[in-house]
């Protein structure tokens, strides 16, 4: 079972970058697929991107594409999200998951996803 802990967070302002972490503990962190939701004040959660166990393959929503980039360094159990050019849009509670591999690429239904962290905080002020 996957432990997820994400930091990173803040306040920022627009057009800046913020890199998020989630640190996976408590199974073989290689094993499973991650990625990143969040959720706006008054909003659903929703997707961000996803990333293959190895890294080889990453899906984005619309939304961040070519502003946000997913990765993972399986040796030190750390998945990241870069996101540049951020916008108030983005502000959100961040959200790191973990799915284990099943039919289906990209999972983008949180129902898809076994284990979530606690969640981050970024604030993009206007």
């Amino acid at each position: 079972q996957a432990q997820l802990v994400e930091s990173g967070g803040g306040l920022v302002q627009a057009g800046a970058s913020v890199r998020l972490s989630c640190a996976a503990s408590g199974d073989t962190f290689s094993n499973y697929i991650m990625g990143w939701f969040r959720q706006a004040p008054g909003k659903e959660r929703e997707f961000v991107a996803t990333i293959s166990t190895r890294g080889g393959s990453t899906f984005y929503a619309d939304s961040v594409k070519g502003r946000f980039t997913i990765s993972r360094d399986n040796a030190k159990n750390t998945l990241y999200l870069q996101m540049n050019s951020l916008k108030p849009e983005d502000t959100a509670v961040y959200y790191c998951v973990a799915k284990t591999p099943s039919v289906g690429w990209p999972a983008t239904s949180r129902t898809a996803y076994d284990y979530w962290g606690q969640g981050t905080q970024v604030t993009v002020s206007s």
